[in-house]
């Protein structure tokens, strides 16, 4: 792997600078900082980001959406911040969810009685279906 630019300053004036810890040691000749190969980390893609803050604004807690998504709920806070969103503090309710296949989506869809006095949210999650429901009216 050619490293091509210092991470400090980007420029390309670097040379190689020994081993430390089995990993290639560069030096910047510009602005003098030392620096090895830089961790590539882990992208996520871009649709689970977006699906991490649709939940976060229908109310979920990140932990309940860590559980559904598989992403951490320290990821998906720093994406609340990075995105500066404020859902609107409601104690109200507490959204229910479900997660469901299209034939179990039809069928839930088809009780009438189940879908009276509730609001809903359906949304794609991968090949299933997440239904989000609260109610709208006490009983």
């Amino acid at each position: 792997m050619q490293i091509r630019l210092c991470p400090k300053c980007g420029n390309e004036r670097i040379i190689k600078s020994g081993v430390v810890a089995g990993k290639q040691r560069y030096h910047c000749k510009e602005c003098n900082y030392f620096f090895t190969v830089a961790k590539m980390g882990k992208r996520i893609d871009n649709y689970y980001v977006v699906k991490a803050l649709q939940l976060y604004l229908e109310g979920m807690s990140l932990r309940e959406i860590e559980r559904i998504l598989g992403v951490s709920h320290v990821t998906i806070s720093n994406w609340v911040k990075e995105y500066n969103l404020k859902r609107v503090p409601n104690q109200q309710y507490h959204p229910a969810y479900k997660i469901v296949n299209h034939s179990e989506l039809i069928h839930y869809l088809s009780d009438k009685e189940r879908l009276e006095g509730a609001g809903m949210i359906i949304t794609e999650l991968g090949d299933k279906f997440m239904v989000i429901r609260w109610e709208r009216f006490k009983k």
